[in-house]
């Protein structure tokens, strides 16, 4: 396995530049000691311990001080105009409602030559295997809605096809097969959730943008082409053998053929092999006798008022929580 901090800082003069690190929870890849860094998360360090207070995974005393919180303010706006050198996330573009202003934002604080630093999770090897990826009009369409939290569609995917089993390793190397690799909600569980989460106006934690690293490269390459990002691919390091993320720099250029051509060659070195995962083949007839299952089942729910019962709710949410990622695994 790669040293992932050594893989995200590589190059990077941390010792003499100003940085800013989002979301390092407990487990920043900066340390305050290394150099001038900014700690910036969506809420303050009080509100983040109280959060995780009964998560397992985290130790809440090592949660660090959160110096800006980026919240209803611009990135801009929460640091004071402060700009940085470079800007570090870690398992965090996955999760942003509205990647092209969050990407803008970011933009907008560093100073020319800046670069911004991602480790973004393969969909292909993570619980998000049996999820579609996303298209550029999902791109767009959060873009256009200003989205501040993830939009239903988003959640309904996410509810619908989380896999419960999903194993980095096992998918590399074969012997997690497709057939055995377990969504975590049932139909009629996913949609109460969902219709939840959209009638209490709940945030709802979930893996917004799913990807491979040659999809994110063709999301880029369009969303430079039509000029909403001014960031060019600097630097890539693909998936490896065994684990579930890759490591993308993007650097901010006026040149818009610039950015469209290094993300184009960005998608023609992502040579990561695919794992199978396909929708297990079944007769026109099963097709047939499942879609009128799932129509009466809908039809059930819709003329029935326990969707309203808060058990399932719980036990989604409860599987939510259990499929977030570990802050060892950041």
């Amino acid at each position: 396995m790669i040293d992932r901090r050594q893989t995200l800082l590589h190059g990077l003069d941390v010792a003499h530049l100003t940085g800013l690190e989002i979301g390092p929870l407990m487990s920043p890849f900066v340390g305050k000691s290394d150099g001038d860094v900014i700690y910036v998360d969506h809420a303050d360090t009080a509100t983040l311990r109280e959060k995780y207070a009964e998560d397992p995974a985290v130790d809440t005393s090592r949660i660090v001080e959160v110096d800006a919180v980026w919240g209803e303010q611009t990135l801009a706006e929460c640091l004071y105009g402060r700009k940085v050198d470079y800007v570090i996330a870690s398992h965090v573009a996955e999760h942003v409602p509205d990647l092209v202003t969050w990407l803008q934002e970011i933009e907008q604080v560093l100073r020319p030559g800046g670069e911004l630093r991602l480790i973004v999770p393969d969909k292909r090897f993570t619980f998000d295997c049996l999820r579609e990826e996303a298209r550029f009009t999902d791109l767009i369409h959060a873009y256009l809605m200003r989205a501040r939290r993830p939009l239903p569609h988003a959640v309904l995917d996410c509810v619908l096809d989380v896999a419960a089993n999903a194993d980095a390793q096992r998918i590399a190397d074969g012997s997690q097969r497709p057939e055995d690799v377990e969504r975590t909600f049932s139909f009629e569980n996913a949609l109460i959730f969902v219709r939840d989460s959209i009638s209490s106006g709940r945030y709802v934690d979930v893996h917004c943008w799913v990807v491979t690293p040659h999809r994110f490269a063709e999301l880029l390459e369009r969303a430079a082409a039509v000029g909403l990002i001014r960031f060019c691919c600097g630097d890539f390091v693909d998936t490896a053998p065994g684990s579930p993320e890759f490591f993308v720099t993007l650097k901010r250029t006026e040149d818009r053929h610039e950015a469209v051509q290094s993300w184009r060659r960005m998608a023609e070195v992502a040579v990561s092999p695919t794992p199978a995962v396909p929708t297990p083949s079944v007769s026109d007839g099963a097709m047939i006798a499942e879609l009128d299952l799932l129509r009466r089942r809908v039809a059930a729910i819709d003329a029935s008022t326990s969707w309203r019962v808060t058990a399932p709710i719980r036990a989604c949410a409860h599987a939510l929580r259990r499929l977030r990622l570990r802050p060892g695994d950041r």
